[in-house]
């Protein structure tokens, strides 16, 4: 036996030993000097040639040995180093304490400010439906009304550009007297001076050609002519004329000149500017949507706040009487009045967001600030539970590609400088134009003593030529006295810089407008994905918000019980009440976010006027067709 206990001390003493030796005691924490100790330079082991040393990664927790460490070790801290902190980084340096403002102010009393709102006669209602708001924004918006006169502009400057072609009409008529020095007998100066008195006349037209690039000109002239010329044979003369030209180019300006492409620029800002018209139209409806939403969601919210005052209220009158019972202590009341008092301020808050959603709305509805209806307090009667359109992402895209305004904008720009181009490209070619002219002339007069033969007793002027102003136009529609005249003028501009440059320039706009034409694609295709994306995360949002809310009400209800049966506290139960609240505003808002969500997917796929069944007339105005839908969607592809 003896033999046997011995044996037990032995090994008790030897797991004894063990024990000690895999865990030694923890050295005792020391405390840090006040000044860091000088470095001690620290030896290398050498080492053999040949033979490397293993560098060991020191892990925090474990010692450079292998052992295992406390694995909560005591944290040495400094007056230097912050909680927290490694590296002995220094705290941060805080500022003086400020000197003292109103130390202690307590605000006084006050009852709260008057519940009504503010330039707004609450019992004067104007209900209104979404449809009936787009119309009036259609109708009234300044944004539309300034993007319809940029479409009227267009179609004036379309006009202007026409107008070119339109022939020029002139008349010259005129009176004068012109005395001339003459020192000479052939002058036929009388006294030194030849004086002649003339009464012109004259009317033309002229303009461009549409075909060709031609220019024309036809001018007739007439006059009455006295003269004291002594060697005149005609006193007073009737001369007139009859002049008609016509250029045409043959190689630069025929097919494409300067004038045509005015024209043909003039077309394509106009359709530009009716696609800015459609954009500014859609965008418009989507503020009105998005906005009707918003005051749908601020009405509601402000009823929701005004049940949470009316419970709490209830709540505080329910404990004052069972206060009065000696049931709860008295400072249950203080903590029921406090809410009341919380979710009153939540009441005024709420019924700020109703008057900026409510503003916000009669700014894109109404034309001015003198309306009448600024004064009254629109109510939203729409229905707000909107179906989510049910399509795929390939036919959502190929709507949106079709449908959007900034496509429509950009093929219309590019058509706008496929036409500079072809005309800086014509420009680059030689002027070489035909040019012809003819003239008939006509003349007539009184034959001076100057012509008459002493032995005849005959004037030598001929007889078509003795006459008035009928017979000068005589003698002209007879063209006796014509003129033609037929040739080719050239025009070699030295390098043509100029229109080399600006077709460059054209080639350049044409890449610049395919890589806007791609990255808008790419916008688009985001736009319509994120659209899709948020209607699934809102339509989740509602259910979940849904549920909240029921759960909320449970709960709420199931404390109440409680509250009365005295197996719970009133702390408990306006946390509950406070959730239930929040889960109601909660539900509020996830509704007005799905229908927003939706007015934005109709915006991203470019169908929000055929949702709305809106049409835009050829006058730019706007054509509400009767609304037959269920749903949010009535046109297209969104149909039920």
């Amino acid at each position: 036996m003896s033999k046997i206990f011995y044996s037990l001390i032995f090994v008790t003493v030897l797991g004894t030993a063990a024990i000690h030796a895999q865990n030694p005691p923890a050295a005792p924490p020391t405390q840090p000097p006040t000044q860091p100790p000088a470095t001690q330079p620290q030896t290398q082991p050498q080492t053999q040639p040949g033979q490397s040393t293993p560098t060991q990664t020191q892990v925090p927790g474990v010692p450079a040995a292998g052992g295992v460490t406390n694995p909560n070790p005591l944290i040495q801290q400094s007056p230097i180093t912050n909680v927290g902190a490694t590296g002995g980084v220094p705290p941060a340096n805080l500022p003086d304490q400020p000197p003292p403002v109103a130390p202690n102010f307590q605000a006084a009393p006050r009852p709260l400010p008057d519940a009504s709102r503010v330039g707004v006669d609450v019992a004067n209602q104007l209900p209104m439906t979404l449809e009936e708001a787009i119309t009036l924004a259609l109708k009234n918006n300044n944004n539309i009304d300034i993007s319809r006169n940029d479409v009227q502009v267009a179609e004036f400057t379309l006009r202007a550009a026409r107008g070119v072609y339109d022939p020029l009409i002139s008349s010259e008529n005129y009176y004068e007297s012109v005395t001339t020095p003459t020192a000479s007998a052939i002058g036929g100066a009388v006294n030194g001076a030849v004086t002649q008195n003339r009464f012109f006349s004259s009317a033309g037209v002229n303009g461009f050609s549409p075909i060709g690039g031609g220019v024309y000109s036809a001018d007739f002239n007439a006059s009455r002519t006295s003269t004291s010329n002594t060697n005149s044979f005609l006193n007073p003369q009737y001369p007139s004329a009859l002049t008609l030209s016509y250029t045409q180019p043959l190689f630069r300006n025929f097919r494409f000149d300067n004038n045509r492409r005015t024209i043909e620029i003039a077309k394509k800002t106009l359709g530009l500017t009716d696609a800015q018209f459609r954009q500014q139209a859609i965008e418009i409806i989507a503020q009105v949507e998005q906005s009707y939403w918003d005051l749908v969601f601020a009405l509601r919210n402000l009823s929701v706040q005004i049940d949470a005052v009316k419970e709490a209220r209830t709540q505080l009158e329910s404990n004052q009487r069972l206060v009065a019972k000696g049931v709860l202590a008295p400072v249950d009341i203080v903590a029921a009045s406090t809410q009341v008092t919380n979710f009153e301020q939540l009441v005024y808050t709420a019924e700020e967001s109703v008057t900026r959603a409510e503003n916000t709305l009669k700014t894109l509805v109404l034309a001015d600030r003198t309306s009448d209806v600024w004064s009254r307090a629109i109510t939203p009667v729409s229905e707000v539970d909107l179906e989510t359109p049910k399509v795929g992402i390939e036919i959502a895209l190929s709507e949106a590609f079709k449908n959007r305004p900034e496509i429509a904008q950009l093929e219309h720009t590019a058509e706008i400088n496929k036409i500079d181009e072809r005309y800086y490209r014509d420009q680059s070619k030689p002027q070489i134009d035909l040019v012809g002219s003819y003239t008939s002339q006509g003349l007539a007069g009184s034959p001076t003593a100057r012509t008459i033969d002493p032995m005849t007793g005959m004037s030598s002027v001929p007889g078509n030529l003795q006459g008035g102003i009928f017979n000068s136009l005589g003698n002209l529609v007879q063209q006796d006295y014509p003129t033609y005249r037929v040739g080719v003028t050239i025009g070699l501009p030295w390098g043509n810089t100029v229109a080399k440059a600006n077709l460059g320039r054209s080639l350049v706009v044409a890449d610049r407008i395919k890589n806007q034409l791609a990255q808008q694609e790419q916008i688009i295709e985001a736009e319509v994905r994120n659209s899709m994306q948020a209607l699934k995360s809102r339509e989740a949002a509602l259910a979940s918000a849904l549920a909240s809310r029921q759960s909320a009400e449970i709960l709420y209800e199931s404390e109440q019980r409680k509250f009365k049966a005295g197996t719970t506290t009133l702390f408990l139960v306006l946390v509950t009440n406070r959730e239930l609240l929040v889960t109601r505003s909660r539900e509020l808002q996830a509704q007005t976010d799905l229908n927003k969500a939706i007015s934005e997917f109709q915006r991203a796929t470019g169908t929000t006027l055929s949702a709305n069944n809106v049409t835009v007339t050829q006058k730019h105005d706007f054509n509400a067709l009767p609304d037959t839908r269920n749903t949010a969607f009535g046109g297209g592809f969104f149909k039920k």
